[in-house]
């Protein structure tokens, strides 16, 4: 190798150091070869928004759209003869996301119901962005969502009118009567709720499916007209064992006589009599011979008496004969004695034992034995399950409540004999009715009085149960059946009783067997004004004479008290509020004037007052009051 040679390399390899050892030359190389990754980073960072942006919107519109869906559906059933349900959904899901949401496209959607339950499903295809470089052309995101009507857990008490006006109709152009109509209204009002079909046709379809086991939904009952039915609801030990009435007892008298103990006859002996005319042995004189001893001791007596009887004849001449017979001896012993017996009958305000109509703790009997039969016998008296109030005063204010008005104290366990109930027993009324007049005063007769009250009971209440057979809530509204006057308080009094947390039946209402918290509605529906009677047997007696709740009750059978129900009602209408209860109340029909249906929308908790003047008109009222006391909500 050359010198020359020797340096050309030499100047080769420096150069090669140079540019190893200077960065700035590597700038171009190492961007070009970091351009690929970061390209992907930002891309799917991009595209990743856009998916997830896509994403909600489709649930938001999935949402609506079940939603609106199942408000649609109401009560009725999703297969409506319009399909406006599912149509609804559809309208709202459109809505909801608009056309190619952030370039999406491929919408597609879908929704059903099942047992009250509205599902859809949404999706979209999204298209790539830069991430098309990496071979990701598009995404497809998809949604579900579903929604129903779920009611937290709820008691409903129906407070319902069932007097005689009920069975008329609330308008001529009705092709039903007011009872015919309230019993398909508070059908309707079922099916919304418990999502069960009953035998009512209501309107929107018939449900199914039930609202699970995931909430607890119970109804109560309290029909009323003069009276409520709600004594074999009790335990026994809440009635008396010894309760007062307009009634009456037998009165006795006594006298002394001889009374026979015993007796014997020794056997026959025959005997003759000769020489008798055939006129003395007749027929007429078979017995004319007898003989008697009496002798007395003390109380006791005894009588000997031979008795001679003639049976035949026979005869030598024309003129005597014989007869032939027997002789028979009695020995008898008496005893002078004194004898009670029927004399009169005391008409009066009586006490009567009662306690024969409990039969253990829970249990009842259907009747007791009262000594009210013909001269102080005892007669069977039935009970039909109504009750008399409990201590009570008379008045027309009970702004507040007095604390002598035990009756109006909705949550007073009984535990003495001024806070227990008595039965209302009808067969052991009498009214009194004297000198051309009624009388409150004492009558002692041996004349049987008639009792000339009036009476009405009504179908026995329900506590508060969850009535998952649809039958048989059925069969219990069809049993109802107008009868009776108008006495609002006892109605209102004895619904809120069976609903509250705090009182009678505290350990079944206060919360749920989970120890879950409990809304409560009461719904009282009433078709006219309060209308009493003074000889109207009502929780209270008979007014007239007992005069326990009303202290001038007018006139002997012609008189009223209306102002003294309807004051306890507007009472008890505040209580009733005062327990945290959504009190609802309806008016129905036309027969209430312009001061009674004031006075049931100030009873009203606010908002919650409804008029109904026609039957069609109650149903949409109790559907509507069902929609409200629903929650709709999302429940995925």
């Amino acid at each position: 190798m050359t010198n020359g040679q020797e340096q050309g390399h030499r100047s080769a390899r420096n150069g090669l150091s140079a540019l190893a050892r200077d960065a700035r030359g590597n700038v171009l190389a190492l961007m070009a070869a970091g351009m690929f990754p970061l390209a992907g980073m930002v891309g799917g960072a991009v595209d990743l928004s856009r998916m997830y942006i896509v994403k909600t919107k489709l649930q938001h519109a999935c949402d609506a759209g079940a939603l609106a869906g199942r408000k649609a559906m109401g009560a009725g059933v999703w297969t409506q003869a319009n399909g406006m349900p599912n149509a609804t959904a559809e309208r709202f899901f459109a809505a909801n996301i608009g056309q190619n949401p952030y370039g999406a496209n491929g919408l597609e959607h879908e929704f059903n119901e099942s047992a009250g339950r509205v599902t859809g499903t949404a999706s979209a295809d999204v298209p790539m962005t830069l991430m098309r470089i990496f071979g990701f052309e598009e995404r497809t995101i998809t949604v579900s969502c579903d929604a129903e009507m779920r009611l937290p857990n709820t008691d409903v008490m129906f407070v319902l009118d069932v007097t005689g006006s009920m069975g008329s109709k609330a308008t001529s152009s009705d092709s039903e009567t007011k009872m015919v109509a309230l019993r398909r209204a508070v059908k309707c009002f079922y099916e919304i709720v418990a999502r069960l079909d009953t035998d009512a046709t209501c309107d929107g379809g018939a449900p199914s499916g039930g609202t699970g086991d995931q909430v607890q939904i119970r109804f109560g009952f309290v029909p009323y007209n003069t009276n409520v039915n709600v004594g074999r609801l009790l335990p026994t030990a809440y009635l008396a064992d010894r309760w007062s009435y307009q009634s009456r007892e037998p009165r006795y008298a006594s006298r002394q006589e001889w009374q026979l103990q015993s007796s014997s006859t020794n056997p026959r002996q025959n005997v003759s009599y000769p020489n008798v005319r055939s006129s003395d042995c007749t027929q007429a004189n078979a017995t004319a011979l007898n003989t008697s001893n009496t002798q007395t001791n003390g109380n006791e007596r005894t009588v000997t008496e031979t008795r001679y009887t003639r049976t035949g004849w026979t005869s030598s001449t024309s003129h005597a004969g014989t007869c032939q017979g027997y002789s028979e001896t009695t020995t008898s012993r008496y005893q002078y004695v004194t004898v009670t017996e029927f004399s009169q009958w005391r008409y009066d305000l009586i006490e009567h034992p009662v306690a024969g109509l409990k039969n253990g703790p829970t249990a009842w009997n259907g009747s007791i034995e009262l000594p009210l039969g013909s001269n102080g016998t005892n007669r069977t008296v039935a009970w039909d399950g109504c009750i008399e109030e409990r201590q009570t005063v008379t008045g027309t204010n009970f702004t507040p409540i007095p604390d002598d008005a035990i009756d109006l104290d909705i949550d007073r366990v009984p535990d003495n004999a001024a806070s227990r109930w008595g039965p209302l027993l009808r067969s052991a009324i009498y009214t009194r009715y004297s000198g051309g007049n009624y009388t409150r005063n004492r009558v002692e007769t041996a004349s049987d009085l008639d009792n000339n009250s009036s009476y009405s009971c009504p179908t026995e209440s329900r506590k508060m149960a969850p009535w998952t057979d649809a039958g048989g809530f059925s069969s219990y509204v069809n049993s109802l059946t107008p009868n009776g006057n108008t006495y609002h308080d006892i109605g209102l009094l004895w619904g809120a009783r069976l609903l509250s947390p705090t009182g009678l039946f505290a350990s079944e209402n206060a919360v749920t067997p989970q120890g879950g918290e409990i809304e409560r509605h009461l719904i009282f529906m009433t078709d006219g004004d309060t209308v009493t009677h003074n000889f109207g047997y009502s929780a209270y007696g008979v007014p007239w004479y007992d005069r326990r709740n009303v202290a001038s009750p007018g006139t002997a059978n012609n008189g009223s008290f209306n102002n003294e129900v309807n004051a306890r009602f507007d009472a008890i209408c505040s209580a009733v509020k005062n327990q945290n209860v959504t009190l609802w109340v309806i008016s129905f029909g036309n027969g209430s004037n312009a001061t009674t249906e004031g006075r049931l929308e100030d009873c009203a908790t606010p908002g919650r007052y409804f008029t109904a003047r026609s039957s069609s008109a109650l149903q949409a009222t109790f559907r509507q009051i069902a929609d409200q006391i629903s929650a709709l909500r999302l429940t995925n």
